[in-house]
């Protein structure tokens, strides 16, 4: 069952048309300078961090595996050190992809602990893009002058999601725990849950401040003022949500009421509009 969870949970975050199909050719990476020394590269799939410095480079997320050598270029055009180490945030393939590539080249995967048991638990894992370091509830490294704080918020966007915390660069990187300015993807099969979501965002938003710098897992730079609309949309949909369940209503008769109608045009996007996001907050809700 977990094996079909993971299969679903990739193929929903993977651009169309299919990935056996798609033209990586076309892919290009953008790089953003966040603060010195710190980036944000875009692709396909989620958002890559990127620390580089004396020690070497840091990176938190790799995408497709299709993608590893463009991803390198663009690492390569900012700093001549090796990438040291990767941080998987959670187990999606946009995540992950590149897992393999950058362990053969010497990288370190770091990982939650139920990253590696899913990764481990899919068709055809490879060992080699399996984490080797991984944590439970919070880690630290100290690399490139940075503090790199990374911690785990409880059943978010899935089971094993880390948010990491450059402390005296002020910028965050929420992975898939922020979706900005769109609705988010709970991954219910995969242990997340909206309660859960909301919860860490609340957490995030306790350590950020208005000047700090955030890399979303998904969406444009951002900043406090973007996670906290994220915050009260969530919690809007709990809300109405919630109230429709109470009221003894399916699943079915849930999606069919449009309790998030008003809220489609600013927060839906082509991969979860408001019937996907009203389904993963009844499946959340309801199994409580």
């Amino acid at each position: 069952m977990i094996k079909k969870l993971i299969i679903a949970a990739t193929t929903l975050l993977a651009a169309a048309p299919a990935l056996a199909q798609r033209d990586w050719s076309t892919v290009e990476i953008k790089t953003t300078t966040v603060v010195d020394g710190i980036y944000m590269l875009e692709g396909s799939g989620g958002n890559i961090g990127l620390s580089v410095g004396k020690d070497g480079a840091f990176v938190i997320d790799d995408q497709f595996a299709p993608l590893s050598a463009k991803i390198r270029a663009a690492i390569a055009a900012v700093t001549d050190k090796p990438v040291e180490y990767v941080l998987n945030t959670h187990y999606h393939g946009d995540h992950t992809g590149g897992n393999e590539s950058f362990a053969s080249s010497g990288a370190t995967i770091i990982a939650h602990d139920n990253v590696r048991t899913r990764l481990a638990a899919a068709d055809g894992a490879k060992p080699t893009a399996l984490p080797v370091i991984t944590f439970s509830q919070a880690a630290t490294l100290y690399r490139n002058d940075q503090e790199i704080h990374i911690f785990h918020p409880e059943n978010a966007h899935t089971d094993g999601d880390a948010i990491v915390f450059f402390r005296s660069a002020n910028v965050v990187h929420m992975g898939d725990v922020l979706f900005s300015g769109r609705y988010p993807y709970i991954d219910v099969g995969g242990g997340g849950s909206l309660d859960g979501y909301i919860a860490a965002l609340e957490a995030a938003n306790q350590i950020v401040d208005a000047n700090t710098k955030i890399i979303p897992g998904h969406g444009p730079m951002s900043s406090k003022t973007e996670l906290q609309a994220s915050i009260e949309m969530l919690k809007d949909v709990r809300l109405r949500v919630q109230a429709l369940i109470d009221d003894g209503l399916t699943e079915e008769a849930v999606v069919a009421a449009k309790p998030l109608a008003d809220l489609d045009e600013k927060w839906s996007w082509r991969f979860i509009d408001g019937e996907k996001m009203t389904r993963a907050a009844y499946q959340s809700l309801n199994a409580k």
